[in-house]
């Protein structure tokens, strides 16, 4: 009696999955890999491809084939970074960023510690409101923001000027660095405080029970075991809140027209789009948009191996 070849009998048989089954992960990843590449990946392409080249006219510029479109190299990229307006905005944002970062990240601490305290009563509600201004669109909260700025129509004003108090005008000079923080400060306060707060929620509290046992106060376990711990929300919240200064654009465009302290330059994404929409210059804001992506990136990464390399010498010790 001849045997069956090894391999082929029931025992033997290779259980093979279907075609079906084996792309089946691939065609669950198709729409948002069609999402990526059409929306995000693409545009990023297309930019590229024009921060590379320039319009070149002939004579008076008038005519078929007067404006062409040549390769240009690094002469966009050289234009970018020699530029005084886009080194000054950059020196704004700056300025801006320190009292936005450390302020915002300072209050979202605070309240994610206080949120997590067992006296603190109505914990739910008081968690709704502080997350509340994360919920309003930038542009909505800086038309509100604005109105409350301007002397002729602010309430503010009005009541300092009825108790005999001096009114500022935030709209203008120095102040309005401060005016701009407060918008920002008062929509992301709530969503750093939400990530803070999920961290401090995730400790075991057997290490509270342990800390009370040992006499520590409610002060002492929030500086010597919850900020420790929750380090790493931090620098996750920080690098949020980096990233979002260097972005600044719905603030400042939408106080420019309340003001006349506010130049279409004051911000480098401001400087993008007054040089692709006002100076109709596409191929030089493409460069300055890719200088700026690439500033960011690079910023984000110095940043993350500094805080890397801090957390591992930590552990080591």
């Amino acid at each position: 009696m001849t045997q069956p070849p090894k391999g082929t009998g029931p025992a033997g048989r290779r259980a093979r999955r279907p075609y079906g089954v084996k792309a089946a992960p691939y065609g669950f990843l198709l729409p948002a890999a069609a999402l990526f590449a059409l929306f995000f990946a693409l545009p990023i392409g297309y930019a590229l491809w024009l921060s590379f080249h320039k319009v070149e006219i002939k004579g008076l510029g008038l005519g078929k084939g007067a404006k062409s479109e040549v390769w240009a190299g690094l002469e966009n990229y050289t234009s970018a970074l020699t530029d005084s307006e886009l080194a000054a905005s950059a020196l704004r944002v700056l300025g801006y960023g320190a009292v936005v970062v450390p302020v915002m990240l300072g209050l979202a601490l605070f309240f994610a510690l206080l949120l997590d305290s067992e006296r603190v009563r109505a914990r739910s509600f008081a968690r709704l409101a502080i997350f509340l201004p994360y919920a309003v669109p930038g542009v909505i909260a800086a038309v509100l923001w604005g109105f409350l700025y301007l002397p002729d129509v602010s309430p503010f004003h009005y009541v300092l000027g009825q108790l005999g108090l001096p009114q500022p005008d935030l709209m203008d000079g120095g102040p309005l660095y401060l005016a701009m923080s407060n918008i920002a400060v008062w929509g992301g306060t709530g969503f750093n405080m939400i990530v803070i707060y999920t961290a401090l929620r995730s400790l075991p509290t057997e290490v509270y029970e342990a800390a009370k046992l040992d006499g520590c106060s409610e002060l002492q376990i929030a500086l010597r075991i919850k900020i420790p711990m929750v380090v790493p929300s931090l620098v996750l919240t920080f690098f949020f809140s980096i990233i979002a200064t260097l972005q600044v654009f719905n603030e400042p465009m939408t106080l420019k027209p309340l003001t006349n302290g506010i130049p279409s330059t004051w911000s480098p994404l401001m400087k993008v789009y007054n040089d692709a929409f006002t100076g109709g210059n596409i191929h030089a804001a493409s460069a300055t948009a890719v200088v700026l992506a690439l500033a960011t990136f690079v910023l984000s990464f110095a940043l993350l191996r500094i805080s890397n390399r801090r957390t591992t010498q930590g552990a080591s010790r």
